[in-house]
């Protein structure tokens, strides 16, 4: 009997329609476009506008976008794992809140939190369910409101983020194709270098954390980027290594879009040629759990079915992780 995989079965993709440039950063921050595009090859951001809105509001036209192109309802999920770093709420979780405005009456849900290698945990995560058997229909969203959190007087971390969210479905699969193999690692040795200061439960919010601006991602620049452009790119070999795979095998790198760096010393790594790495970041800037599923959704149409993909992403705190995966359409 043939092992079932889980496989990506449909993909799609929201980003909002305000673009932040680097020339309007310009006049909110000491910095300017040719800095901001050296050091990390975005040009611009999108920007969720509007009262009350949050990252479940960027995952309903996401999902059913992507549930119409599968030709499927809401009521069909059995599971929906939210990978986001920008809930809704502390609780209850995004994911319950986005079947409830979806309309998927059966599925049960959950938060997925590992900052930018989230989708990555969503994914290894979702696919278990599918090859024990107990899920036919897993929906893995990542996907973050990042402007809710920046500090737009802060020029190190402001000119980085962006909104966006995109969702995969995963479905089983007796051909061969699916999510093969994955390698996750944390450390949270590195907390220092990346977290937001206040807001959870050792420093909950005040008048002092609110007056000190603590409830903003904050990160040592220099610390992280040493990390994770080792880490990021080790692990992407590492899961090619261990599958017998060499560059000449993969049709596409799907790099976590955090920094232009970052994304060539992970192809240079593995030795994937720059016309396979699927680079959108000029454009989205760092989603932080959107950027990978949305890369997937822009190049979908490039995917061919049996491609070898190797997803790749590093994260605050530290998590960083790499999938190997055979497209499965």
């Amino acid at each position: 009997m043939s092992k079932i995989h889980a496989a990506i079965t449909a993909v799609h993709g929201y980003v909002p329609d305000y673009i932040l440039t680097n020339q309007e950063l310009e006049t909110m921050v000491d910095t300017n476009d040719e800095w901001i595009t050296t050091r990390t090859g975005i040009k611009e951001r999108r920007i969720l506008k509007g009262e009350g809105l949050g990252t479940s509001d960027l995952a309903v036209p996401a999902v059913e976008a992507l549930l119409k192109k599968r030709g499927i309802g809401a009521d069909e999920l059995d599971l929906i794992i939210f990978c986001t770093t920008t809930p809704d709420r502390v609780f209850p979780a995004t994911a319950n809140i986005l079947a409830d405005k979806i309309g998927a009456k059966n599925a049960w849900g959950y938060d997925l939190q590992a900052a930018c290698s989230g989708f990555l945990f969503g994914l290894a995560t979702g696919s278990q369910f599918i090859e024990s058997g107990k899920h036919k229909k897993v929906l893995v969203i990542g996907g973050d409101k990042m402007s809710s959190i920046t500090n737009y007087e802060d020029r190190a971390t402001c000119i980085i983020f962006g909104d966006g969210c995109g969702a995969v479905l995963l479905e089983p699969n007796d051909e061969g194709n699916g999510i093969i193999d994955s390698i996750l690692r944390s450390d949270g040795s590195g907390v220092p270098y990346l977290h937001q200061k206040a807001g959870g439960s050792v420093r909950p919010a005040t008048h002092e954390t609110v007056d000190a601006r603590e409830h903003f991602a904050y990160q040592e620049g220099q610390a992280v980027f040493k990390f994770a452009v080792t880490k990021m790119a080790d692990v992407a070999a590492e899961v090619m290594e261990r599958n017998g795979l060499v560059a000449e095998d993969i049709a596409w790198l799907v790099p976590h879009q955090a920094n232009k760096r970052i994304i060539d010393a992970t192809a240079s790594r593995t030795g994937v040629t720059a016309d396979k790495v699927i680079i959108n970041i000029e454009k989205y800037g760092n989603t932080t759990n959107g950027t990978i599923p949305l890369c997937l959704w822009e190049w979908e149409d490039k995917f061919k079915k049996g491609d070898n993909l190797i997803l790749a992403a590093f994260g605050g705190g530290f998590t960083w992780g790499s999938i190997y995966l055979k497209w499965a359409y």
